[in-house]
């Protein structure tokens, strides 16, 4: 989608639209068709030829014949029209899958009204209205399913267009994208001197594929571009969903809400500001010493930072309607963002992470707002054993990945659950650090001493019964036993 634009850039593009013939299949003409579900089928059918033809966008444009092109006014109006009590739009929105953005504006050119609705292209799934997908072939609007080859070409398109390469705002002005992008930003984060003039800066943000040459002219801002240096995602409609959020609450529950905040920056260009508001947020613990108090915080913040810059880099974008959040209660803190992991939640510490979005990884990595590839959750573990914490819960709720980092509770108050993933979590740092686990090790990992060795010995018994830990060496002393994850690939006994 495009960012605002003026009345007169709007009236000079339908001008432009007039000029193509007939049979453009991202384009439809109308006169007063106003029949909301015929206006739902050519959204669908208009977005997922955009797609296959490789357009941005795609246009129906009410107050223009079909056939000369001629403008000729319209009765229909957009903003008025209501299915029963609910808004056109709205209606719309409900029986459209996956959501797409679309938006439309009443113009007057000639003396005729005009309505131009403003359609994204299909992304990653073609988009239905009412469970059907639609396709132009020509000028007519057919069922997608009729026409195989054209579902097959559309499939491969989706399969070869990664959400980076998107595009967040098409034909802008040199002017515009300097306007929209935190462009000093780009060049501070890699502690490079910001170059001479207006033509050096956009072509260093074109070699990083920020932005790229429109081919009606001017510019087009990328989605990696837009998600990672916007001054403000809300001028990007597409985006503006995918600010990150932090909310505090009250207690344990979401009941009671104290704080909330959006990051409305770019990811890149906002992170340091939003880890600080977070840690603003976060309780601290008072340690006395023999000659003076300090403050420690609660969470490591290595571990908080990580797991923010992860949840955005791994989210998947094409979820419509949600972004990654950050709660902060009493008792812990959860950093949710949308979509599945690729990688199995149980093989965090020893997998290279699998990224949707590998560009925006890349250049977070430069940045050093992340961990380089492979260490991230290992230094979150690693954290958390630092500062005695319960191990941190990594789950799949519904199509969204979560990260739990827990409050200091001291060993007797950890439920069974927690000691298990304490102990297996354990056992996999240790294995990647070429280390096997042992009682000894599980016990300074707990803070405990070897009064407590039997205790240490039910907790690695119970990790053995779930599955997730197997022993591979037995000495005299059965509590020197060496246990490793269940995945590796050393001897069972």
């Amino acid at each position: 989608m495009t960012v605002d634009r003026t009345t007169e850039y709007l009236i000079g593009l339908v001008n432009e639209l007039r000029k193509l013939p007939d049979e453009v299949e991202w384009l439809e003409f109308k006169h007063n068709n106003s029949d909301p579900r015929e206006i739902g089928e050519y959204i669908s059918a208009l977005a997922n030829s955009a797609a296959l033809s490789g357009k941005i966008n795609a246009y129906l444009i009410w107050g223009v014949d079909d056939k000369t092109h001629d403008v000729i006014g319209t009765t229909f109006r957009f903003s008025s029209t209501k299915i029963g009590n609910e808004e056109l739009e709205n209606w719309l929105l409900r029986l459209l899958e996956p959501k797409i953005n679309f938006r439309h504006f009443e113009l007057m050119m000639d003396g005729n009204p005009v309505i131009f609705l403003e359609i994204g292209s299909a992304f990653r799934h073609p988009v239905r209205f009412e469970g059907q997908e639609y396709i132009r072939v020509g000028s007519y609007k057919k069922r997608l399913k009729d026409h195989p080859e054209k579902e097959r070409n559309l499939w491969r398109v989706f399969d070869q267009t990664p959400f980076e390469r998107g595009i967040a705002a098409g034909h802008v002005t040199g002017d515009d994208v300097l306007r929209l992008l935190d462009y000093p930003a780009y060049f501070d984060l890699l502690e490079l001197p910001l170059p001479d003039g207006r033509a050096a800066i956009l072509n260093a943000m074109m070699d990083e594929c920020l932005i790229q040459p429109c081919e009606a002219g001017d510019w087009n801002i990328t989605n990696m571009g837009a998600i990672l240096f916007a001054k403000k995602l809300g001028d990007f409609p597409g985006l503006k969903r995918k600010g990150i959020r932090a909310v505090q609450y009250k207690g344990t529950g979401r009941i009671e809400t104290q704080r909330e905040q959006a990051a409305g920056k770019g990811y890149a260009s906002g992170f340091e500001g939003f880890v600080d508001f977070i840690k603003a947020l976060l309780p601290s613990n008072e340690i006395i010493g023999k000659a003076f108090r300090k403050t420690e915080p609660m969470y490591p913040e290595v571990a908080v930072r990580e797991l923010v810059a992860n949840a955005l880099i791994h989210q998947d974008f094409f979820v419509t309607g949600a972004g990654p959040m950050v709660e902060i209660f009493d008792d812990r803190i959860e950093i949710t963002n949308p979509g599945e992991p690729l990688v199995s939640v149980d093989r965090f510490l020893d997998t290279p992470p699998r990224s949707r979005n590998e560009g925006i990884a890349s250049l977070l990595r430069r940045f050093r707002i992340c961990e380089e590839r492979g260490s991230g959750i290992d230094k979150v573990v690693f954290q958390t054993e630092s500062y005695q914490l319960p191990a941190p819960l990594f789950e799949v709720p519904d199509g969204f990945t979560r990260s739990v980092l827990f409050a200091y509770r001291p060993l007797e108050e950890m439920t069974k659950s927690d000691r298990v993933r304490a102990c297996y979590q354990h056992a996999c740092l240790q294995y990647v650090q070429r280390k096997n686990m042992t009682n000894m090790t599980l016990r300074e990992r707990f803070g405990i001493d070897e009064s407590k060795s039997a205790l240490v010995s039910r907790i690695i018994n119970a990790t053995i019964t779930a599955g997730l830990i197997k022993k591979i060496s037995v000495s005299e002393s059965r509590r020197d036993s060496a246990y490793v994850p269940f995945w590796s690939q050393g001897p069972e006994i």
